[in-house]
């Protein structure tokens, strides 16, 4: 029988002989630092419960509480970490406090660089039009090096929610539809934060976002509950956080919605089970901002008590602007709600995220010292201008060229109009982080520059974003003292005036339109996705001057764009390109890139065809192209399938595919199949196009897709070269989730589809055995 502990050592075990601790502590020899399980179990054993819980708690500057009382905290070792202040300047003296604890354990400093940090990068849905995770990586790599030169230690990012409902406002943060695309470019931006190892001067821990599922909350508004069926969580929506896990992410930001019916704040299943025990993740779990609380409204904690001990046994390590942890943590463990064990291990992983970050050796690593803080946080200097603007670019979608209306011109008169073509702000996109509007290259700006004394480039506002005032007093609530949307006191009537008048001595109009950065943000789900009326009556007004028009989107969503594919002579998809978004779309406008962009979601004709993604099961009755539709799954009312499909993108050059072809026609287990085709650029000038490799499962146990995405590859030719283009297929990239939730590859017959976007494919069939 194990020999029982004297009660004073029992008592500071339980965190109630504090002073014992502390004079046992001082007696104890620290482990050496190198030896990282040691030095975080001394650790805990020499602290106190309140010590412990304050590890717990992640703070928001200027949020929480007045910057005096945090130092107080700090100094009393009662917060493990801060987010919201990105200036070295700022957070030395939080760190030394912290440093004059009683433990002198460290805090890290967090940040949402989602897409950029001083630099701004084009926002989620951009990066991955690219389908380049050579240029997604660089985006990441230079957002972590910005932070990381402003003291930051922490990204919440990437955000991998998948997202197949475009009333979501969070759809601009994310990925796209696809879990293949985006599990991609999960690894990738993972990656690129961490570089080498997160304890490098120049990276920044990643924190996946938001686990889980929380782009498929009901009916697209924000923060509503998920119902979903575990085989399509395990298909669809799980792949890309597993994907961030297994890329190595240090922590994972734990969403805001319930899964079937249990908030995932409160979700054993979720953060224990799954998270911890079935994919081996060994990082830091951290609630949304306030989730905590939130139990209480969710109804499954009837009191903040409760709220407490269902989130700390489930699996939250750190309580984001959230007291609960520090109010009732200490009586629920004296009262044995709570086991010490279980506060004990949630300490384990902040601490190890610290030691990860390289915090214990240097608690400065990334501030440095007060002789080196830059003069001008803001300074030009500190930007990475060219790799924004490469990246930009090539994040644009040419949607629509009729009769080659583009590339334009660099002569005679141009008519530059819309509530978005000298925007600043509006270029940033949501969560811009530390970017500085007046550092961003607007539309006007950059084809001014483009053009210099080539050209006359004229300009109109032509319109509001929107008209309507309840929805101009939504957007700026939160910045009601500097307001993002800024109305043009003159009526829409004087408005679209000018800009007719104007068009109608040009020679050709750009139409910027589309949505400010607020409304597709967090909180800005939307039930119509038209533009809003008044850019809508500027376009038809545009329109009846007979020049041609040129559409330049800049929105965080797809929208319904029926008009204008109508009516349109070019649309090109920016969606808010970032800091050197203006020069970038300039050069897509005049010729100087070939745009290369591939939407990574489908557009759907109008709100009521949603969820329009490509990868949908197969059903029964499906409607046929070109069939009577009678009695098939359709919508009558209007053509079947998406305005705009997954994959999709044009060149202003042309490209041509051969048949597919195939090594073998049978695949064995743990063998290899080569699928070849050769692509051709027929056209007149160098570009780039992506080719797409599709699967579909033909019979299997249960209802199969009627494709999935399974490799890309993107591919630069010069006029006339063709280029063979190999992919190779294992039994791993035939298999799935069957009803079990067993991930298998079934016996049968499989169709290899390669094309240019998810719809024009050429198909070979063959037989796994």
């Amino acid at each position: 029988m194990k020999p029982q502990q004297p009660l004073a050592k029992r008592l500071c075990v339980l965190g109630l002989l504090a002073g014992f601790c502390v004079h046992a502590a001082a007696a104890a020899q620290t482990p050496a630092l190198d030896d990282k399980p040691a030095f975080i179990d001394s650790l805990i054993e020499r602290m106190t419960l309140e010590e412990k819980i304050g590890q717990l708690r992640l703070i928001s500057i200027g949020g929480d509480m007045p910057r005096p009382r945090i130092l107080e905290e700090l100094a009393a070792g009662h917060i493990g970490g801060t987010f919201n202040t990105v200036t070295r300047h700022d957070n030395r003296p939080m760190q030394d406090a912290a440093q004059r604890s009683r433990m002198k354990i460290p805090i890290f400093f967090a940040y949402d660089v989602v897409h950029g940090h001083r630099t701004i990068f084009p926002i989620g849905l951009g990066l991955a039009s690219s389908w380049d995770m050579d240029t997604i990586a660089r985006s990441g790599r230079v957002a972590a090096i910005e932070a990381s030169a402003d003291g930051l230690d922490m990204t919440f990012a990437p955000t991998v929610d998948i997202s197949r409902d475009p009333r979501w406002g969070r759809t601009s943060e994310g990925f796209g539809e696809d879990p293949y695309l985006v599990s991609e470019i999960a690894r990738t931006m993972v990656k690129a934060y961490q570089g080498k190892s997160p304890a490098a001067r120049d990276s920044i821990t990643a924190s996946v976002k938001h686990f889980a599922l929380y782009g498929a909350v009901e009916g697209g508004r924000d923060y509503n509950v998920v119902d979903m069926s575990p085989m399509r969580m395990h298909q669809d929506f799980l792949p890309p956080y597993r994907a961030a896990v297994e890329a190595g992410a240090g922590g994972v930001m734990v969403a805001l919605n319930a899964i079937n019916g249990v908030p995932a704040s409160a979700n054993s299943w979720l953060l224990r089970d799954l998270l911890r025990r079935d994919w081996g993740f060994r990082g830091i779990t951290v609630s949304d901002h306030g989730a905590i609380s939130e139990l209480m409204r969710h109804g499954v904690a009837r009191d903040g008590r409760e709220a407490a001990r269902l989130a700390i046994k489930a699996g939250i390590d750190m309580s984001m602007a959230d007291s609960l942890y520090r109010d009732e943590l200490p009586a629920l463990v004296k009262a044995g709600e709570v086991d010490m064990g279980e506060i004990d291990a949630a300490v384990r992983e902040v601490l190890g995220a610290k030691y990860d970050m390289g915090l214990f050796h240097d608690p400065y690593r990334r501030i440095g010292v007060a002789a080196d803080d830059p003069q001008d946080v803001n300074a030009e200097s500190r930007l990475h201008r060219s790799e924004a603007r490469d990246v930009a670019r090539q994040s644009i979608v040419l949607l629509e060229n009729h009769q080659q209306t583009l590339p334009l011109k660099k002569r005679g008169t141009i008519a530059l109009v819309g509530p978005l073509a000298d925007s600043p702000i509006d270029m940033l996109g949501s969560w811009s982080a530390a970017g500085v509007a007046g550092q961003a290259v607007t539309l006007r700006q950059g084809m001014r520059e483009a053009l210099g004394d080539a050209a006359t480039l004229g300009y109109a506002r032509g319109a509001n974003v929107t008209d309507d005032q309840h929805m101009v007093d939504y957007l700026n609530f939160l910045n009601w003292d500097n307001p993002e949307v800024v109305q043009d006191p003159r009526s829409a009537a004087e408005m679209i005036a000018e800009a007719v008048a104007l068009a109608n001595k040009a020679d050709v109009i750009v139409a910027a339109v589309g949505e400010s950065r607020g409304m597709s943000h967090e909180a800005s789900s939307r039930t119509s996705l038209q533009l809003p009326p008044s850019q809508q009556r500027l376009l038809e007004a545009l329109k009846q001057t007979g020049k041609p028009l040129v559409l330049v989107l800049m929105n965080g969503r797809p929208l319904e764009l029926g008009w204008a594919k109508a009516n349109a002579d070019a649309i090109l998809e920016t969606w808010f390109s970032g800091t050197e978004g203006g020069h970038a779309i300039a050069e897509v406008l005049f010729g100087d890139y070939n745009p290369s962009g591939r939407l990574p979601i489908s557009f759907p004709r109008s709100v009521g065809q949603i969820p329009t993604y490509y990868n949908h099961l197969r059903v029964g009755r499906p409607y046929v192209e070109g069939k009577p539709g009678n009695y098939t799954s359709q919508y009558f009312e209007e053509p079947t399938g998406p305005l705009y499909p997954f994959g999709y993108g044009l060149s202003y050059t042309q490209f041509e595919l051969s048949d597919v072809s195939l090594s073998s026609r049978e695949l064995s287990r743990g063998g290899t199949l080569e699928a070849r085709v050769t692509v051709r650029n027929s056209g007149q000038r160098e570009g780039a196009t992506v080719v797409q490799l599709y699967i579909q499962d033909l019979v299997a146990s249960v209802i199969r897709p009627v494709k999935e995405l399974k490799a890309f590859r993107k591919v630069m030719l010069k006029a006339g070269e063709e280029q063979e283009v190999r992919f190779s297929l294992t039994e791993d990239d035939l298999k799935f989730f069957n009803a079990q939730l067993q991930q298998v590859a079934e016996s049968g017959e499989f169709e290899v589809q390669i094309g240019l976007d998810s719809q024009r494919v050429q198909s070979q069939r063959f037989t796994l055995h």
